[in-house]
């Protein structure tokens, strides 16, 4: 900034002072009026950098410089390398394996963000990690979910968007605002764009479980298909195991879309695929938000019982765990819009005709 001489020196006082008087004129408290602009930054963690790539350069910018160290003794130092006072933080970090480390690495960036001055600083995380532990199941358990959102706030969070929660009180969880948001535009335009005539008149929109039966629901109004439902038994005992009982609806000789928001192990998706086969189903496709693919799901997916599994990639896959009959779908376009609608105070429930 140039130095002023003492004449503009003395007129920009005296124009300062004309303010203050017009102020106190109007009944309102002398100040300064600050010049400055909102501004958007992008960070990211190390548990999913392409993503959040994809999504800075959807916005037309680019990811804050960060210095990220992990000690031998397992301790984590994260640092932003440039100046991001009174900005409008969003911070990227989605949680898959190991779910952990990413989960302390969020908390060290908040907190890191926090005591660097951002203004505002959420927390995009496309898929929430602990989300399966949103309620009590037994005695004596915790909730993990809400412990999450507690953390987070603390560690200097404002506000939190998420991908396809696996249970939406966990909005509830969050002492701020909570930004919803869902995959189902992304994986529907994939359907229609790929489904062919023969397959769109004999579709049938399966639930896995009575637990999703409202998001099928609404695929089944989006794509003009009939539902149906596998009723299933799940030993709370025994993790990632689960017996199917039965099949409500009619699926004999019908192109049959199994939609759940997660794959974890595949256990539960490979044994509906199978009973649909069983009961007569010609094809199965798979649709689902999170990518999860704990061993050996990439094994059990390529049962003969599955004709496609169609995922998005909000978590990261790895080669090892992709497989020919795998389409891995972008979602960074949708999460760009979304943080392009709460950095300009716009609305995010529009993105889904007023459902989020």
């Amino acid at each position: 900034m140039s130095r002023l001489g003492p004449t503009r020196y003395r007129e920009r006082a005296m124009a300062r002072k004309k303010k203050t008087d017009l102020d106190r004129d109007n009944g309102i408290a002398p100040g300064l009026v600050a010049k400055t602009k909102k501004r958007l930054v992008v960070g990211t963690g190390r548990s999913h950098p392409a993503l959040a790539a994809d999504v800075a350069a959807a916005l037309g910018t680019e990811l804050v410089p960060t210095e990220y160290r992990t000690f031998a003794s397992g301790e984590i130092l994260t640092r932003f390398e440039v100046s991001i006072r009174g900005c409008d933080f969003f911070l990227i970090q989605t949680f898959g394996p190991p779910v952990n480390e990413w989960l302390m690495e969020s908390l060290i960036m908040l907190d890191a963000a926090k005591r660097a001055s951002a203004k505002r600083i959420t927390v995009v995380a496309p898929y929430y990690p602990y989300s399966r532990q949103d309620k009590k199941g037994r005695g004596r358990e915790p909730i993990s979910g809400r412990l999450v959102a507690d953390l987070w706030k603390a560690a200097g969070a404002d506000r939190i968007m998420s991908v396809d929660l696996h249970a939406a009180q966990i909005q509830g969880f969050f002492d701020g605002p909570v930004d919803h948001l869902f995959a189902k535009p992304v994986l529907l335009e994939y359907f229609e764009r790929t489904l062919s005539a023969e397959d769109r008149a004999d579709l049938t929109v399966v639930s896995p479980d009575t637990g999703r039966v409202r998001v099928a629901d609404t695929w089944s109004d989006s794509l003009g298909a009939p539902l149906a439902i596998i009723h299933k038994r799940r030993d709370p005992n025994v993790a990632n195991q689960i017996t199917v009982n039965e099949i409500v609806g009619h699926v004999d000789g019908r192109v049959c879309l199994l939609v759940d928001d997660m794959i974890d192990t595949g256990g539960t998706i490979v044994k509906a695929a199978q009973a649909l086969k069983k009961s007569g189903a010609k094809k199965v496709i798979v649709a689902a938000t999170h990518a999860i693919f704990s061993d050996p799901a990439a094994e059990r997916l390529q049962d003969v019982s599955i004709d496609e599994v169609v995922v998005t990639d909000s978590v990261p896959i790895p080669e090892e765990k992709r497989f020919a009959s795998l389409t891995i779908l972008p979602i960074a376009p949708l999460l760009a819009r979304a943080v392009h609608e709460v950095f300009e105070d716009g609305s995010v429930t529009s993105m889904f005709d007023g459902a989020a």
